[in-house]
C-alpha cells in the first residue's frame, strides 16, 4: 500500500443541495441535472465555496445494470428545495482521503483505490471506519472525463484508547 497517500481531513457541517438519478448511467444522468441546477445559480464559478461531492445511492450489484448515484453541492443557508433539488444538512465529520483519477490512474482503477483505502483504514492504529456516507469530491466536476481527478472520502473515526 506504499502508493496510496491518504491524509486525515475533517470536513465541516454544511448545507447542500442534492439530486440523485438512478439508471444505467447514474453520474452522468445526477451531474447533468445538478450541472443545470447549479450553473443557473451560478455555484459551479466556486469549487471551494461550493463544493461538489457524489456517491452511490443505491450501490451497484454484479446481478443488475442499474443502480443510484447522488451529487452534493454546498448551498448558502438561504437556498431552498426546488423540483428535483432537495436540500440536506450534511454533519460532516473525519475522514481518511485519497486521491485518483477516474481514468488511467497508476495506482489503480476507482474500486481498487477505494479498496485500497478501506484496507488502510483497517491496519489503522489510530482510526476505525465510521458507518456514513463514504463520498467522492471532483476537483473539478466541469472537466473532460478523461481528466477528472477524484478525493476518495472514507469516514472514520479515531480508535478509542486501551484502558492501561
Amino acid at each position: 500500500m506504499s502508493d496510496l497517500k491518504v491524509r486525515t481531513i475533517r470536513l465541516e457541517p454544511m448545507r447542500v443541495a442534492c439530486v440523485r438519478a438512478v439508471s444505467e448511467t447514474p453520474e452522468r444522468d445526477a451531474w447533468e441535472k445538478l450541472r443545470t441546477w447549479a450553473s443557473s445559480n451560478g455555484l459551479l464559478d466556486d469549487f471551494e465555496k461550493h463544493p461538489v461531492f457524489g456517491f452511490n445511492n443505491p450501490n451497484p450489484s454484479p446481478d443488475r445494470k442499474v443502480y443510484g448515484y447522488e451529487f452534493w453541492i454546498r448551498v448558502d443557508p438561504c437556498v431552498e428545495s426546488e423540483g428535483e433539488i432537495e436540500i440536506k444538512e450534511f454533519t460532516g465529520g473525519l475522514y481518511a482521503v485519497a486521491k485518483c483519477k477516474l481514468q488511467g490512474d497508476p495506482s489503480g482503477s476507482v474500486v481498487e483505490v477505494w479498496r485500497k483505502l478501506w484496507d488502510w483504514v483497517q491496519a489503522s492504529d489510530k482510526h476505525r471506519w465510521r458507518r456514513t456516507h463514504e463520498l467522492e469530491q471532483c476537483q473539478d466536476p466541469q472537466a473532460a472525463e478523461e481528466d477528472i481527478v477524484l478525493d476518495l472520502y472514507l469516514p472514520i473515526e479515531e480508535r478509542a484508547e486501551s484502558p492501561g
